[in-house]
């Protein structure tokens, strides 16, 4: 009798304990339109072009409101990749009902433009980046010999004013857990040091931004591009690493893929992941 209410007592304890259920939601706020498959997929024919998502992600759970990435908001870059149906990110997350004041924390992928560029729009959130993504794109990058391709140094302005403020968290290394049953991971080399997410839950979803292009990628065994071409096969053991985490290709979600706006329920520009 004894042993059988310790064991009911465990369960009860665990089950209490297994932490938050979270919904995943991509947003996306443009399209970037006839954009080079080849610039996606290493090795696809040159010439062939597809639509392509701009999209961030919005984790809800456990009392926080997080975006995966903060997209951008720079006029400038308008006139360098024309896009359509274009929406400032903090105009974007309210259509899944979410004011820019009540995210709570971004977690930064990489550093391009596209992905850290609207940090500034979100006042109260506090910015997850990886400790050597910020350190090169802080420092090295911009000395003699560095890789500062993509990256924009308002941004950087934007993200050294943010630590300022307090508001700038450091994941130091791989398989971080960053929130309860949200981990962080790196190895896929898009840029210096990208990290990917994966969220624990029945079931279990990796968000891999562009260390995964689109699912194409993941079909064809074939890199994303990477901080350099000696990445590539880094890259694609990331990929296989992702799927592993995930349990299964169909819940690794692709950075930039239109598809994942048809593979999940959507309403209008939002598609609920779970």
């Amino acid at each position: 009798m004894k042993r059988f209410l310790l064991a009911a007592a465990l369960a009860v304890f665990f089950a209490g304990n297994s932490g938050p259920e979270y919904s995943i939601q991509a947003i996306r706020y443009a399209i970037s339109p006839g954009f080079p498959v080849a610039g996606l997929v290493v090795g696809a024919p040159k010439g062939e072009k597809v639509d392509i998502a701009m999209v961030i992600w919005l984790i809800r759970g456990g009392g926080r409101t997080i975006l995966f990435d903060s997209g951008f908001h720079r006029e400038k870059w308008l006139k360098y990749f024309p896009m359509t149906e274009y929406l400032r990110p903090d105009e974007a997350v309210k259509l899944a009902g979410v004011k820019p004041e009540e995210v709570t924390d971004i977690v930064i992928s990489h550093a391009h433009w596209d992905h850290m560029g609207g940090i500034d729009l979100f006042p109260k959130a506090n910015v997850w980046i990886q400790k050597d993504e910020y350190r090169y794109y802080t420092g090295d990058a911009w000395q003699p010999g560095g890789n500062h391709g993509g990256i924009d140094p308002e941004d950087v302005k934007a993200l050294l004013q943010v630590n300022t403020e307090g508001r700038v968290r450091l994941v130091d290394g791989d398989n971080v857990e960053i929130f309860p049953g949200i981990r962080a991971y790196i190895g896929a080399r898009h840029t210096y040091a990208s990290e990917y997410l994966r969220v624990e839950g029945n079931p279990t979803f990796v968000l891999a931004s562009d260390n995964c292009y689109l699912y194409r990628n993941l079909a064809e065994h074939a890199a994303s591009a990477t901080f350099s071409e000696a990445d590539h096969a880094a890259n694609i053991a990331a990929q296989a690493r992702m799927i592993e985490l995930a349990g299964s290709a169909d819940r690794v979600v692709p950075g930039h893929d239109t598809l994942q706006f048809q593979k999940f329920p959507t309403q209008g520009r939002v598609a609920t992941i779970k």
